[in-house]
């Protein structure tokens, strides 16, 4: 496949560099894949990501070898990790040695089939379930909250995706990133693609950006981009990254939700000062993930905006009526159009011998307007979802979770990006800390996004739904 043609063209380019300083070459993809055995291949396999030699490989090899991941976070609550395996029966595992106890109890730890680095693979007790031919890649939707709904990618979605990345980005064999966010997350993936796809060197580190291994390795390994969700903007902007000295720091790249003004102006006005690239992009899992980007020398003019389609792709705007809008400045739903569209959703084994249902076009449930240069700026969700700390989290879902824990008491959720709020009928601060410390723990989300307060009675109209319109964020 042309995501991976260098483990064949020019095997001995080095793939990746440890915080170990081991190096990795583009051969050592071809190693994976020949240590899966042949009856993985065209089989789901559950995949636990850590930014580890293991994960990279294993991912990749997997492609290689026609096996289909699923890529999960390594530290995912067991509980969500076990509803998962109950919906779709997996034949084979894929984990890091150093997995969490409490995830190895519901593993077949027992049964190793292959070692890759610092990761295994595992055969289950089950044959697993059948696949429609064209399945290259699962990826989660909501998976913070639990839901089984996963998201159906082939070949072609992943390799179209990575080389529009790449072309708009201008990625070439010279890039050198570093792993800032998960594997599963598919801005973490996408960064993988697009600079495997050309050959270039990914810096690997398990180091959170908040240390100082972290930076020593930004600066040690001339790390030549740096990537964020709007938290990580933050957390740049407290560390005073405008004014380190990072001389080979050329690219910045923002997804995972909207980046608030104030963050956007000043990144912004950075980059253009000091003669780096600062790209605002929008993207969602079920395109692969990214659909839109902000060239970086409208930064500033169109500040706030999330730009224009990329390289092959198309996006429009459709009124209730599903009419296409072509006025500036009107509000409609942002529909998108292209080759890296997924071919829908599972949310049970049996849909996974489902063929393409989306035929190229994406409904995104985000609001958005454009101007009258046809750039685009999101307003608002049409769907009942947030982005915290760029996760997607559906409100629906979280109520769900905490009904099936607290059945005593009735829930509703409201929220925007970072911030979810949670109104229930239970009265004591010693409730509200349990709820709150519940949602932390089985979305492994921090517990300060989680606000939550006492309501007499959830407003409901005569047919029993809720009317959120009635309860404010707080």
């Amino acid at each position: 496949m042309e995501l991976l043609r260098y483990a064949e063209e020019e095997p001995q380019r080095v793939l990746a560099i440890t915080d170990s300083g081991e190096t990795l070459h583009y051969s050592e993809i071809n190693t994976a894949a020949a240590a899966l055995p042949k009856e993985a291949a065209h089989q789901p396999v559950f995949l636990l990501c850590s930014n580890s030699p293991g994960t990279l490989l294993g991912y990749l090899g997997c492609l290689k070898a026609g096996a289909v991941p699923l890529l999960l976070d390594a530290h995912i609550a067991p509980d969500l990790l076990h509803h998962l395996i109950q919906t779709y029966h997996p034949a084979f595992y894929y984990v890091p040695q150093d997995l969490p106890e409490e995830t190895k109890k519901i593993l077949p730890m027992n049964k190793p089939v292959a070692a890759i680095a610092d990761s295994v693979l595992l055969r289950s007790d089950k044959k697993g379930p059948k696949l429609f031919q064209d399945l290259a890649l699962l990826l989660t939707t909501s998976g913070s909250t639990g839901s089984p709904k996963l998201v159906r990618l082939t070949y072609r979605n992943i390799c179209e995706n990575a080389r529009s990345i790449a072309e708009y980005l201008h990625i070439t064999d010279k890039e050198r990133p570093v792993t800032m966010l998960p594997m599963s997350y598919s801005y973490g993936m996408s960064i993988i693609n697009s600079h495997v796809l050309m050959g270039a060197t990914v810096i690997l580190t398990g180091h959170d950006i908040l240390t100082a291994a972290f930076w020593e390795r930004v600066k040690q390994e001339n790390v030549s981009s740096l990537v964020g969700i709007p938290y990580t903007y933050q957390m740049f902007s407290r560390l005073r990254l405008t004014e380190m000295e990072l001389p080979a720091l050329k690219t910045l790249t923002q997804a995972g939700g909207k980046l608030p003004y104030e963050l956007h102006q000043k990144f912004g006005e950075w980059s253009l000062k000091t003669g780096r690239r600062f790209f605002v992009m929008y993207g969602q899992t079920e395109a692969a993930p990214r659909m839109a980007y902000l060239p970086p020398d409208k930064t500033m003019e169109k500040c706030g905006s999330m730009g224009i389609a990329i390289p092959g792709g198309e996006l429009k705007l459709i009124d209730e009526t599903g009419a296409e809008i072509t006025a500036p400045d009107t509000v409609g739903e942002l529909v998108y159009h292209g080759q890296n569209v997924a071919m829908g959703y599972a949310e049970c084994a049996a849909d996974l011998t489902k063929g393409d249902e989306w035929h190229g076009t994406l409904h995104t449930g985000d609001m958005a307007k454009r101007d009258s240069d046809g750039y685009f700026f999101i307003v608002g969700r049409k769907k009942r979802f947030i982005k915290v700390f760029g996760n997607r989290v559906n409100l629906d879902d979280t109520e769900r979770l905490l009904t099936a824990a607290f059945s005593d008491a009735e829930f509703a959720c409201i929220g925007q990006d970072d911030r979810l709020c949670v109104y229930t009928t239970l009265k004591t601060e010693e409730q509200h800390r349990a709820a709150s410390e519940y949602l932390a723990q089985t979305t492994r989300l921090p517990a300060k996004v989680f606000h939550v307060f006492f309501i007499e009675a959830i407003p409901k109209n005569p047919a029993g739904k809720t009317l959120y319109s009635q309860l404010e964020i707080r």
